[in-house]
């Protein structure tokens, strides 16, 4: 990565601007419109007798998944699936240079593939030999927390050796540190973090203040400008933090009353639409003068768009997660985790998060990230400082009778 001088483009705008030249905007962030999409029709996070009664098998005891004769001594090879431009890459566009730095260093060799597309049709892939108790050819496999949750409900995944992830142990952000579907990280660390925010266009605002959901749903002046996400779990979050609920603890009853929230809006006409990840569009032209968001899109917003800004609501924000985990079988589980570690010392976890924008789970990594960027070193987006961390929330994983509920009760309120 070259280092940071103040008359040359940053390596966040230079990387926005290479996807920006490659393809359009909303493909350059179709993966996280494609991950979210994915997660509204997803099975629910329920107990292990109530996925298996839905026809998904589990592999063994919940307790910890099925391990395999480890041949990382041997065989000096990762076998790494993740998202489409999910990592760092140099400007030929053809190698990651924390991957290379691994390999140098090691002797282990990455096969990096991007082939996870979707959620729910990666586990589609995976599950039949998961619960045949075969190999995936996979050592490390990144999902979304909810997914991320089922395969450990379903003891698809490997328990972590925790010796070879010193790095991991202590580097973790506190906020990311005991998700209610892993408490501990027994069998995941977090690839990147995801903050949903409420973003605007100055411009087309001109002169309204935005500083809060009740701004969105409320103020007659944004009436017919405003726009909120399919994603069910985050529309539902921000609006409940608005609501002074939270979202770890709520009830059925407090489910309840922000879909009726929400469903005031929409009669009087002050939410435009429901969007997945094309409120990109709406927000750059100010067809919405003010949206809730995804933080990495917004980064890349920028760097195009300087009317394009955010604001985190006095109640808070929700943030979710991209999971690491090794599944069942994997043959290379030592050296899984000697990556997941790596990626959890701060050279190379500065270097991935000022490529991707996303936020980086890696805490003290600030004085690493000012010397590629000094902006995304001071970017709560990329790195939430201590009072950005204390308004973050997480939405409650949920059991398959609330999923299903609660998604139509939303289906029914987007008109999907």
């Amino acid at each position: 990565m070259e280092q940071y001088e103040p008359d040359r483009l940053s390596p966040v705008v230079a990387a926005a601007m290479r996807r920006s030249l490659q393809k359009s905007r909303a493909a350059a962030t179709s993966r996280r419109s494609l991950l979210r999409a994915s997660a509204g029709g997803a099975l629910a996070l329920g107990g292990l007798a109530t996925l298996s009664g839905c026809g998904i098998p589990a592999a063994g005891k919940t307790s910890g998944g099925v391990s395999a004769d480890d041949h990382s001594a041997k065989e000096k090879v990762v076998n790494f699936s993740n998202w489409p431009e999910y990592i760092d890459v140099d400007d030929s566009e053809k190698h990651h240079p924390t991957l290379d730095q691994f390999r140098k260093r090691t002797g282990i060799t990455v096969k990096y593939t991007e082939d996870i597309n979707d959620n729910d049709e990666f586990f589609g892939k995976i599950q039949p030999q998961l619960a045949a108790g075969q190999d995936t050819g996979r050592d490390i496999i990144v999902l979304t927390d909810w997914l991320a949750a089922r395969m450990i409900r379903l003891g698809y995944v490997q328990k972590l050796d925790a010796s070879n992830l010193p790095h991991a142990f202590a580097n973790l952000s506190d906020q990311f540190r005991s998700p209610d579907w892993d408490p501990g990280r027994a069998y995941s660390y977090v690839w990147q973090g995801i903050s949903t925010v409420v973003a605007y266009n100055k411009k087309a605002l001109d002169g309204v203040e935005v500083k809060s959901v009740s701004d969105l749903l409320d103020n007659p002046k944004l009436k017919g400008r405003v726009g909120f996400l399919t994603e069910m779990r985050d529309t539902v979050g921000m609006t409940m933090l608005d609501m002074g609920k939270d979202p770890a603890k709520f009830t059925d009853d407090d489910y309840d009353a922000v879909i009726a929230r929400l469903q005031k809006a929409v009669d009087k006409g002050q939410i435009r639409r429901f969007t997945g990840n094309d409120y990109t569009s709406d927000l750059t032209k100010g067809d919405f003068a003010a949206c809730v968001a995804w933080g990495g899109d917004i980064i890349q917003l920028q760097a195009d768009n300087p009317d394009v800004g955010y604001v985190i609501p006095e109640s808070g924000y929700l943030t979710s997660t991209d999971n690491m985990l090794i599944p069942n079988k994997a043959r290379h589980k030592t050296n899984a985790e000697r990556l997941i570690d790596y990626y959890y010392e701060p050279e190379p976890a500065a270097e991935l998060a000022v490529y991707i924008n996303y936020v980086s789970p890696v805490a003290d990594v600030e004085p690493y990230l000012a010397k590629l960027d000094k902006s995304a070193a001071t970017n709560p987006l990329i790195l939430p400082d201590k009072a950005m961390q204390a308004k973050s929330h997480a939405f409650r994983s949920l059991t398959s009778k609330e999923e299903t509920a609660y998604q139509q009760k939303f289906a029914k309120l987007t008109g999907a």
